[in-house]
C-alpha cells in the first residue's frame, strides 16, 4: 500500500491554500503535492506555539487529524507550572521536578526549561491567554502534588481550553499558516525510504484526508511532531480519543530513537462513573484542600507518604491501587465538601457542573475516583531544542522525551515544557538550513490492489484487545510474567494488523490501530529492559531501585 513508487516519476503541482480553507473532494483529488517551509503535525499548545513563531520566516502547515481544537491541551484542567511569585524560586521548582523524576531527569534540561518558563508565560498572556488573577492583579496561583509552593497558573479548572482558544485566535490571523483539519498523518518520508544513498533526513509526510479517503503527499525539509500522547493504548484513560500515539509510532518507523516509554503516568483521580469514564478530577482539587478518603471517610494517604494527598502522582496512584486491592472497593474518594460551597463552585466550575449533571453535588458529597492512564513521560528522544535523531525531524510536547520528566512527571510541567520547547525548536529550525543535495521527487501514494475494509468488527476487536491487555498486564503494578505475556500477544497482533494495512485502503481507524500496537509494543519492550522499580515503573519482581538502571531506556532501529 505505502511506498509503492512510480519508477517513471510523477508530475506534481504546488498549490497553497488559505488558513482554514474548506476544500471539496474534487479540489483535493487534483491538488497534487503540497509544499511548505514548515510542517507541524498536531494543533495543541506545542504545535500552535511553534507555528506562530515559524510563520515569521516561511510558510507553515498545521496538520491535525480531527477538528483544530480537539487536542490533549484542550482537556488540561489544572494549569501550567512556572515561577512567577517572589516567595517561590527556580531552585525550588528544579528540586521538586528532580524529586518527582526519581533520578532520571536531565538536570541541565530541567534547569533550562524552568528558567525559560516565566518569559513564555508572558508571551502566552500577550496573545490573549487570560489566567485567573487575584484582586490586586497578581496571578491566582494554586498548588498541586509534588510542588513545594503555589506556582500553578490556571484559568479556573479549564486552563488548557483557554490556552487553546487564545492560540487558535492568533493562528487565524496569521496569513502564512495553513491549517488542515481532519487530515491524519500516515507516515513520514525520509531519504532512506526513498532509496537515497546519502545521509538520511526527513523530507515529507503522507497525509490522509478523512472526508475523501485521498492520501496527499506533503513536502517539507522541516517537520515537527506535536501529536500529544498515547493514553488510548489503555482501557481507562483521562485522554481524548485522539491520543493514539501517532507521533511516536511514525517517528519509530522513520528510524528515530524512542526513550523511556515504560514510564506511563496514571493520574490518581479519574471520575469513577459509567457515563464519564475519561473525566479527570484535577489535582488542583487536592491542592486546595481536597482529601483522599475511603468509603468510610477515613484518610489513608498518610500511611504511604508524609505529604499525604499531595505526594507525587506515582506514589498516590500506587497507594489508591493498593487500597482498592486491600479492601476490594471499586474506588476511593476525593472529598472537598468541607470547603465553602461558593469556593468549590468558583474554583472548579467545570468539575462541579459535570458532576452535578451526573447527580453528584461535590459541595456536599465526596467524589468517587480511580487511577487512569494519563501521560507518557517518554517519547521521541530529542535534544534540548526538540531535535530527534533523524535530521529535519523535531518533536515537541508530550510526544517528545527531552529529559524533563524522568521517571515521573511533576504536575503541570507538561504545558510548560510544550511552550518552552516550541520556542526553542522554532529558533533552531529557522536557523537550520537543509543540505544542498538534491532530493528525489516524492512519489504519490498508491493503493495498488487494496480494497475497502470489509469487516470493521475485526479492527474494533483488535483495538479493544490491545487496550484490555495493556490495562491488565502493563498497568500501575507489573510483573515479568505479565510483561512477557503482553509482548507475545502484541507480536501476534502486530502481524495481523500489518496484514490489514497492506490488504485494505487506509482509514483513520486502521491507521490508529496500527499506531496503537506499535506504541504498546514499545512500552512493553522498554518495561522488560528495566529490572528495577523506579517512578512510574513498579514491578513486583524487582521491588528496589537499582542504580545500574539510573539511565534512560533508549530503543532505536
Amino acid at each position: 500500500m505505502q511506498y509503492v513508487y512510480d519508477e517513471g516519476g510523477c508530475s506534481h503541482t504546488l498549490r497553497l491554500f488559505p488558513t482554514d480553507s474548506c476544500l471539496s473532494a474534487g479540489e483535493w483529488a487534483h491538488s497534487g503535492m503540497l509544499q511548505f517551509d514548515y510542517v507541524i503535525i498536531g494543533s495543541g499548545i506545542a504545535g500552535l506555539s511553534f507555528a506562530l513563531k515559524a510563520a515569521h520566516s516561511g510558510s507553515v502547515a498545521i496538520i491535525t487529524k480531527k477538528a483544530k481544537a480537539e487536542t490533549n491541551t484542550a482537556w488540561a484542567q489544572g494549569g501550567i507550572a512556572a515561577v512567577t511569585d517572589e516567595a517561590d524560586s527556580f531552585e525550588a521548582h528544579v528540586r521538586d521536578t528532580l524529586d518527582a523524576g526519581a533520578g532520571l531527569c536531565d538536570e541541565a534540561v530541567v534547569r533550562g526549561i524552568v528558567r525559560d518558563g516565566p518569559e513564555r508565560i508572558r508571551e502566552l498572556m500577550e496573545i490573549g491567554v487570560q489566567f485567573d488573577q487575584q484582586a490586586n492583579g497578581a496571578p491566582d496561583l494554586t498548588r498541586e502534588g509534588g510542588h513545594s509552593a503555589r506556582r500553578i497558573l490556571h484559568a479556573r479548572d479549564a486552563t488548557g481550553r483557554e490556552i487553546e482558544r487564545a492560540l487558535l485566535d492568533a493562528v487565524s490571523r496569521e496569513p502564512q499558516i495553513t491549517l488542515l483539519e481532519n487530515h491524519m498523518a500516515v507516515d513520514l518520508l525520509t531519504l532512506r525510504k526513498l532509496g537515497h544513498a546519502g545521509p538520511d533526513r526527513c523530507v515529507g509526510v503522507y497525509v490522509l484526508h478523512e472526508a475523501t479517503g485521498d492520501v496527499l503527499t506533503v513536502r517539507s525539509d522541516k517537520l515537527v511532531l506535536a501529536t500529544g500522547g498515547c493514553g488510548k493504548v489503555y482501557l481507562y484513560t483521562t485522554n481524548p480519543n485522539i491520543a493514539t500515539g501517532d507521533g511516536v509510532a511514525m517517528a519509530w518507523r522513520a528510524g528515530a530513537q524512542i526513550a523511556n516509554m515504560e514510564f506511563i503516568q496514571f493520574h490518581p483521580t479519574c471520575l469513577f462513573h459509567p457515563e464519564a469514564r475519561t473525566f479527570l478530577i484535577s489535582e488542583a482539587v487536592r491542592g486546595e484542600g481536597g482529601r483522599l478518603v475511603d468509603k468510610d471517610g477515613r484518610d489513608f494517604m498518610h500511611k504511604y507518604d508524609k505529604r499525604g494527598a499531595l505526594a507525587p502522582r506515582d506514589i498516590v496512584a500506587r497507594a489508591i491501587d493498593a487500597e482498592m486491592k486491600r479492601t476490594g472497593a471499586p474506588c476511593v474518594f476525593v472529598d472537598i465538601s468541607h470547603k465553602p460551597a461558593e469556593f468549590v463552585r468558583s474554583h472548579f466550575p467545570t468539575i462541579y457542573e459535570r458532576c452535578l449533571g451526573l447527580g453528584l453535588d461535590i459541595t456536599r458529597q465526596p467524589i468517587p475516583v480511580v487511577p487512569a492512564a494519563h501521560y507518557q513521560c517518554g517519547g521521541v528522544a530529542t535534544d534540548a531544542d526538540g531535535a530527534s535523531t533523524v535530521s529535519g525531524l523535531f518533536a515537541i510536547g508530550e510526544v517528545a522525551c527531552t529529559g524533563l520528566h524522568g521517571a515521573n512527571r511533576l504536575a503541570s510541567n507538561s504545558l510548560l515544557e510544550a511552550v518552552v520547547l516550541a520556542h526553542r525548536a522554532a529558533l533552531a529550525l529557522t536557523a537550520w538550513q537543509p543540505p544542498a543535495d538534491a532530493v528525489p521527487e516524492l512519489p504519490e501514494w498508491k493503493s495498488g490492489e487494496a480494497t475497502d475494509v470489509d469487516e470493521l468488527v475485526v479492527i474494533y476487536h483488535n483495538w479493544d484487545e490491545i487496550r484490555r491487555l495493556m490495562w491488565d498486564y502493563v498497568g500501575i503494578v507489573r510483573t515479568d510474567k505479565r510483561l512477557q505475556r503482553a509482548a507475545t500477544r502484541l507480536r501476534n497482533l502486530a502481524a495481523e494488523i500489518q496484514e490489514f494495512y497492506w490488504d485494505f485502503k487506509v482509514t483513520t481507524d486502521l491507521l490508529e490501530l496500527r499506531n496503537l500496537v506499535a506504541v504498546a509494543s514499545l512500552i512493553v519492550d522498554s518495561a522488560l529492559l528495566r529490572h528495577e522499580s523506579r517512578g512510574l515503573h513498579y514491578t513486583l519482581d524487582h521491588l528496589q531501585t537499582d542504580e545500574r538502571f539510573c539511565r534512560p531506556t533508549v530503543i532505536g532501529k
